[in-house]
């Protein structure tokens, strides 16, 4: 319930123009790192769910056999022919069927993984790190980028057909606690960690800020996969989509409340770097 939205933080932080700064780079890297580990939890526990009242150890240990053998040979074998079959098809300019090819890499992991027992959510996310290590990467995220747009309209669609909204004001309150629970609960975790591996503490706040602020597509995928398996209540799923809401409508204002410390920390560098400057003069014959 407290994973980032990936998605709705690179929009957010393009549409501020702060996505080339230190700390937004470092917040996407922690958060795709925190999508794989998510993705692959989602795959173990719906492999172990679905075989509801015979877990055991066995079984634990072939679901994760399972999720690390698709994992690891998509990511060792699968990255030495897929980028060079996506860079054939990128040489031709024909956009259409890179388009066409990407889709279908897409579809046919997601049934793959959907046949394993495991999330499409994981099957797809492959196939972006798999057309992400082609040369033709770029051109790739420009011929997608519509239809991402697309598809986390229709996403979000079918998420909200699922809601309830009559129920939603019994949820504001627990919805309230878990988002200033979770909020304060990742921003500590996140700062601390980042201080304690010797970022500098603008970097390190504003890194926290930007994991804390918002919630969104995985953490409904990780709830209607539960639903799906009938390992949740049905309660479950809209106390985390008022919690999506919300923190979806936050997590403009919290980023640039981040990017004001952008400017301590320049006048604190410009400081230092002055004092600095001054110390070596001072220290010289």
């Amino acid at each position: 319930m407290s994973i980032t939205s990936t998605v709705v933080t690179v929009r957010i932080l393009e549409e501020l123009k702060m996505i080339q700064d230190k700390s937004s780079i470092l917040l996407l890297g922690i958060s795709i790192i925190e999508d794989i580990i998510a993705i692959t939890a989602l795959g173990i526990f719906q492999s172990i769910a679905a075989d509801a009242g015979q877990v055991s150890i066995l079984q634990i240990s072939i679901s994760i056999g399972i999720v690390a053998a698709f994992v690891g040979s998509l990511l060792i074998f699968g990255s030495k022919f897929i980028p060079n079959i996506i860079d054939k098809v990128g040489k031709t300019n024909d956009y259409a069927l890179l388009l066409i090819v990407i889709l279908g890499l897409a579809f046919g992991l997601s049934f793959v993984a959907k046949e394993l027992g495991l999330s499409v959510a994981t099957g797809a996310f492959l196939a972006g790190v798999l057309v992400a290590e082609s040369k033709s990467a770029a051109v790739a995220k420009v011929v997608t980028i519509p239809l991402r747009d697309v598809f986390a309209a229709l996403f979000f669609i079918s998420i909200g057909a699922l809601m309830d909204i009559s129920l939603i004001p019994l949820f504001i309150v627990p919805a309230m606690i878990l988002i200033l629970t979770s909020f304060a609960s990742k921003f500590l975790i996140i700062t601390g960690v980042l201080v304690r591996s010797n970022y500098d503490a603008i970097t390190a706040i504003r890194t926290g800020f930007g994991m804390s602020s918002t919630r969104g597509e995985l953490s409904l995928v990780v709830v209607k996969g539960g639903q799906d398996v009938g390992a949740i209540s049905s309660s479950i799923f809209p106390i985390v989509g008022v919690v999506t809401i919300i923190t979806t409508f936050m997590a403009p204002y919290i980023l640039r409340f981040g990017s004001k410390l952008k400017l301590s920390s320049s006048s604190s560098f410009s400081s230092s770097s002055t004092n600095t400057s001054q110390d070596d003069n001072d220290s010289k014959p």
